[in-house]
């Protein structure tokens, strides 16, 4: 039975904030959005993929002890990718005005699961700039590998290119709105019930049996006066008051 009162009183104080609640909820919504689409700044990705080949020889012998041996020089190229070695001839072929921190903050190399394919991803506000900054650190990485590992197993398997409609990766706003709704509602839910729990008045005769403790044996019903009547009432009896005197 308390629950039930409980859920009903819970129902209430959300329908009597309601507006409140709602006036949150859209303007959460509406600072979402203008942020979204008018402060923050479009970043657009690129992404290339390289090619770890093998030789012949152990194409034919292709053991466990290779998988593991191919994991280990993949993983090793991916750390190579973001070391100076190779951004700092990025930044000097493309003219960056950027730091090589800067431009290692950008770029994301990860291999596609076990395979020997390896994606090389770029976030840059400029698409154009980004597909020409994920193509160049594929060049020079397969360049400059050659002189570190003394090795020539990399191809460029895909190289990144510029989509005539280049859609942003983020901010996206669709999804800051949905949250900012979410949280919007939350906070106006949220504060309605702060507010109710903070309002000490008594408005029912429920709240004085709930605050005071003692059961409400009768109430005094309010009237609207009749201010003419009143009025009237009042006239008369100065006249009678001048009339005895």
């Amino acid at each position: 039975m308390e629950e039930t009162i409980s859920l009903k009183e819970l129902f209430e104080t959300i329908k009597k904030r309601l507006l409140m609640i709602l006036l949150i909820t859209v303007a959460a919504v509406a600072v979402a959005g203008v942020i979204s689409y008018l402060v923050l700044t479009p970043v657009y990705q690129s992404s290339t993929q390289l090619l770890v080949n093998q030789s012949k020889s152990d194409q034919q012998s292709y053991t466990q002890s290779d998988i593991r041996s191919n994991i280990e020089l993949i993983n090793t190229y991916n750390e190579i990718m973001k070391t100076p070695i190779i951004l700092d001839k990025v930044i000097d072929e493309l003219g960056l005005t950027r730091s090589t921190g800067a431009l290692n903050g950008q770029i994301s190399v990860r291999s596609q699961g076990n395979s020997q394919v390896v994606a090389i991803t770029v976030l840059d506000p400029d698409p154009a700039l980004a597909v020409q900054i994920a193509n160049k650190v594929a060049t020079v990485f397969q360049r400059e590998i050659i002189a570190i590992m003394n090795v020539d197993n990399v191809s460029i398997l895909s190289e990144a290119k510029l989509a005539e409609n280049p859609t942003p990766v983020k901010p996206n706003p669709k999804l800051n709105m949905a949250i900012a709704f979410v949280v919007g509602l939350m906070i106006g839910v949220g504060l309605a019930f702060l507010l109710e729990y903070l309002d000490n008045t008594i408005k029912t005769e429920r709240d004085i049996e709930q605050h005071l403790g003692i059961a409400v044996i009768g109430s005094i019903p309010t009237f609207e006066l009749d201010r003419e009547a009143v009025a009237k009432a009042e006239t008369r009896r100065r006249r009678g008051e001048n009339i005895g005197a």
